[in-house]
């Protein structure tokens, strides 16, 4: 990745649209990218409690931007 705001990372963010902890994935992050999708998949398969929903809506938000934002090793 050549760093923030670049392409690659334009592809990260809108991969996290789709699938959460995909574009962190794709940035070849593996920890980062099974922390998000196990946090908004926990969170949104428990949304009937409403607090783990708002949880997992926080988590998908966060992982969009972090992915947006990374800077590299």
């Amino acid at each position: 990745m050549a760093g923030q705001g670049s392409g690659g990372n334009v592809i990260a963010a809108i991969c996290n649209i789709f699938f959460p902890g995909l574009g962190q994935l794709v940035q070849g992050r593996i920890l980062a990218a099974l922390i998000f999708a196990i946090v908004f998949f926990g969170g949104a398969a428990l949304w009937f409690f409403i607090v783990p929903g708002v949880i997992a809506g926080i988590a998908y938000i966060w992982a969009i931007i972090d992915a947006a934002k990374y800077k590299g090793p």
